[in-house]
């Protein structure tokens, strides 16, 4: 039998606990979608002056009920745990104060098995990456409003091999470390391939509960027809267990942010959100800032960039 949406979950005055159950993400035994932006790194913002209530307001005015906040490994290693860890704690009340969850993201990008790493930006080890995952758990324990931690950004494994076992068997001790001291909370494991192959998950899933999946569908990735291509990819794998697209979106070729893999257009958006819609499937879309690309903002202000930012605050908003 079909599960009814839950309206409780956009409450100003309280976030149930969200829950996984078969395919879907849960609250109070009702089906629940999570649907709403990333924002970029806590750091990037508080330096800019612009980590504060009000950006949370803006994100709750585009009709998010989540935001994914993207914990880069070095913003996190020269702010130190301390200082960063009261950041969040910010972003978290705002976030609850506007009836938003949150997913922490470890945004990191490269290979742990090999210490490849495309850029020092998104340089870890497997230390730090269980240190910072403790830390978060024990932190934030029993706390509702985080909904996900979302447990390696990126895998990426052109340059040195990895495959979906090793990433799943490490995926496991990673969830092993969380929950040996917050023994409820869920866990977003990636894809392969940047964060976007799931293919080998059905037949080889994570052997852990509380587990949803992570894609990066990005226009790029494929020609047109995108959804045949999608649905052998990642989007079979709704089916069976629940799926969330941590980041998509677009730049138009030829405008400010242009880069593989995100140039596109609404032919993209449309076919995207689209998708997400019809197979049940959760979403933040990457970047409500004015600098990372895909930029959705113009500026601080609020002001949607013209071509994706107006499209997907469009999107967001008419996504019932």
């Amino acid at each position: 039998m079909a599960q009814k949406k839950c309206d409780k979950c956009n409450s100003l005055n309280e976030l149930p606990k969200i829950g996984i159950t078969g395919k879907d993400f849960v609250c109070e035994g009702k089906t629940i979608r999570l649907k709403g932006v990333s924002m970029s790194d806590p750091d990037k913002l508080e330096r800019a002056g612009h980590w504060n209530l009000d950006y949370f307001r803006l994100a709750k005015s585009w009709g998010c009920n989540v935001v994914r906040l993207p914990i880069h490994t070095y913003t996190w290693r020269y702010r130190g745990k301390k200082e960063y860890t009261a950041m969040l704690d910010q972003g978290v009340e705002w976030a609850r104060q506007t009836g938003m969850y949150v997913i922490l993201d470890w945004h990191a990008i490269g290979n742990l098995h090999s210490y490849a790493w495309p850029h020092f930006n998104y340089m870890t080890d497997k230390k730090e990456t269980a240190e910072f995952w403790k830390e978060m758990a024990l932190h934030y324990k029993g706390n509702t409003t985080v909904c996900l931690f979302e447990l390696f950004n990126e895998p990426e494994n052109e340059k040195k091999p990895l495959t979906w076992n090793d990433w799943r068997e490490y995926s496991e001790q990673l969830i092993d470390t969380i929950r040996a001291y917050d023994n409820e909370r869920l866990c977003a494991v990636a894809g392969m391939n940047w964060a976007y192959n799931l293919n080998e998950v059905v037949a080889n899933p994570v052997k852990r509960e509380g587990v949803c999946y992570v894609t990066h569908p990005y226009p790029k990735g494929h020609e047109q027809p995108w959804e045949p291509q999608w649905t052998r990819d990642w989007g079979h794998v709704a089916d069976h267990y629940p799926v969330i697209a941590t980041e998509l979106g677009f730049v138009i070729k030829g405008e400010r942010g242009e880069h593989d893999p995100v140039i596109g257009d609404e032919t993209y958006g449309k076919a995207i959100m689209d998708y997400l819609r019809q197979h049940g499937i959760s979403y933040t879309i990457w970047c409500l800032d004015p600098d990372w690309s895909p930029a959705m903002l113009d500026d601080y202000d609020g002001t949607p960039s013209p071509r994706q930012g107006v499209f997907f605050k469009n999107a967001i908003l008419n996504d019932k």
